[in-house]
């Protein structure tokens, strides 16, 4: 995030307009780093938000400006993860659990054919797929298991999905025109 240092001065200073332009500026670049940390895009906004509004607030209290925008992505990261614990805490298991069992049953071969792709994944892709599809872990947590970088969960993540689809494709169950 390239930030012009006379603009973060001013809005230590307390330049109303410097801080007003200051946010503007940021804003993007949390946006992106938000989409790609929170669960999803309503909780990557809000993150955003609760960031801005922070560095509103709390802009003359840092003690090195060098360290505004490593200090703005942290409070994304840490509201995504807030965020995402909250909906967890919120959504007991044995309710979605309820929901799956009330919904259509997926056929017999569709779950052999699915436990038959995981299972043909390379391990990398397997143990990344399972974290997050199946054990529902977040990009972060997954990541601290498997001693990687989040960058590296995603990638990992859309690989495996990929895979996945492909071999499923092939067996007729995706039809592009549904």
């Amino acid at each position: 995030m390239g930030l012009d240092a006379q603009l973060v001065e001013a809005a230590y200073q307390g330049d109303a307009h410097a801080l007003n332009q200051l946010l503007i500026t940021m804003q993007p670049d949390l946006k992106r780093f938000a989409r790609r940390t929170c669960a999803t895009s309503e909780d990557a906004e809000d993150a955003v938000q609760v960031a801005l509004w922070k560095l509103h607030t709390k802009i003359h209290t840092l003690h090195k400006l060098s360290a505004l925008a490593a200090w703005m992505f942290r409070i994304v990261e840490r509201e995504c993860f807030r965020l995402f614990s909250l909906f967890k805490r919120t959504v007991p298991i044995s309710e979605s659990l309820e929901e799956t069992l009330q919904q259509a049953p997926v056929p017999l071969q569709l779950r052999h054919d699915l436990v038959a792709a995981i299972v043909a994944l390379p391990t990398h892709y397997r143990e990344i797929l399972i974290l997050r599809d199946i054990e529902e872990l977040s990009a972060p947590e997954a990541a601290a298991q498997l001693h990687i970088s989040v960058a590296a969960v995603k990638s990992r993540l859309h690989r495996a999905r990929a895979l996945m689809r492909d071999q499923l494709m092939a067996g007729s169950y995706w039809a592009g025109d549904e």
